[in-house]
């Protein structure tokens, strides 16, 4: 009786610590069932890797030249006859202008040029604009106004910087807001090199001005001049340490990227490449015997990236210790390359310029590109 006893008890005991066993053994999950842990990448980043190089963002465009975003993403564009177009922030191409500007003297280089948003557009919508007309006298000038962007149309224009000598080329054009909220104005020579060293003239130089047009304090001429012995500058943009970096044309080639200084003479007529006299600065990088034809500019994690022109290429100028060092992308993809901006997505946007009499027009040109800088 005693030995069923206790054969039954070990038999129960059996029986539990199976049961047990069997439970814990299903709560452990298969390998299979696990969920993938993928390796760590910002949505920022993956998205841009899943973006293609290149994608086109608008076409069918007449010679674009400046390009701004407005807070909301929304692009604003010139078109060098005197159009001012619109890419809305749900990336839709507007068909109508959102402004004609009848006073637009389109010729040679000159026309509807630089394009620039106030750094408090959005309690002022104030947007800036540089463009060709002529006088009364039929001359060649270029200025700067000042519109309101209201109901999606510029009104109510203000110049603030008149009378800069103009011509069939050599205009710059570019105007960008700086890191202190003065207005940066690139101008050319207006085929007239003396000019450059003439620091009472507009003509070829760098100015800098308040929103109202009037010389930022500090300015080291007492006038609306910032640096001067320039041919025809086109691009600009600010690096990390708050330093100003300008492209500017050479005659023929010899191309320039200077870093720019407040009350510096950067040459022009006087020397040219990599010439030295006292009391002038030389360029950072020239392009010796071969030619980029330089354009807009745009700082991008301690590069300068600018446009090429003649050079039919995007340039990445890399700064390194004491050093730049040069590359070179999209060469002769999209022709000439007029503008470069950096997107409020963090991507890369480019206008080509073929339509502007020195190209060759391809299919939809121009156009503006947006570019993916991870996979230059």
């Amino acid at each position: 009786m005693g030995r069923r006893i206790f054969i039954l008890i070990l038999l129960a005991v059996t029986v539990l610590f199976v049961s047990i066993a069997f439970l814990f053994g299903n709560a452990v999950p298969r390998e299979n069932s696990l969920p993938k842990i993928e390796p760590t990448i910002k949505t920022e980043d993956k998205s841009r890797i899943e973006i293609p190089r290149a994608s086109i963002i608008a076409s069918g465009l007449e010679i674009p030249w400046g390009l701004a975003f407005l807070p909301d993403g929304s692009i604003l564009f010139t078109e060098r006859p005197g159009q001012v177009r619109m890419i809305d922030m749900e990336g839709n191409f507007l068909p109508s202008p959102i402004a004609n500007i009848p006073q637009v003297k389109h010729i040679g280089e000159g026309g509807l040029l630089g394009i620039a948003i106030h750094p408090d557009f959005k309690n002022n919508k104030h947007i800036y604009l540089y463009y060709t007309y002529s006088s009364t006298e039929n001359n060649t000038l270029n200025r700067v106004a000042r519109f309101n962007f209201e109901n999606g149309t510029l009104t109510h224009e203000q110049v603030i910087v008149d009378a800069i000598p103009g011509a069939i080329n050599h205009n710059g054009g570019r105007i960008k807001f700086g890191p202190d909220n003065f207005l940066y104005i690139t101008t050319g020579d207006a085929q007239n090199p003396s000019l450059a060293q003439d620091v009472n003239s507009l003509a070829g130089k760098i100015l800098r001005v308040t929103d109202e047009g009037k010389p930022a304090a500090g300015n080291p001429f007492n006038n609306l001049v910032y640096s001067n012995g320039h041919r025809n500058p086109q691009g600009f943009s600010w690096d990390g340490k708050g330093r100003l970096w300008a492209t500017e044309h050479g005659p023929q080639a010899r191309d320039e990227l200077n870093l720019i200084e407040k009350g510096a003479n950067y040459g022009w007529p006087v020397i040219t490449g990599n010439e030295e006299r006292e009391g002038m600065k030389k360029p950072v990088l020239q392009s010796g015997d071969s030619t980029w034809a330089p354009a807009g500019a745009v700082f991008v994690e301690n590069s300068i990236f600018f446009a090429g022109l003649r050079g039919n290429a995007l340039f990445e100028a890399k700064l390194l210790d004491g050093e730049v060092e040069l590359k070179e992308y999209l060469k002769g993809e999209f022709g000439r390359i007029r503008d470069v901006v950096l997107g409020s997505d963090g991507f890369l946007y480019i206008t080509t310029s073929n339509r502007d009499g020195r190209g060759i027009p391809r299919e939809g040109d121009d156009k503006i590109i947006r570019i993916n800088p991870k996979k230059l």
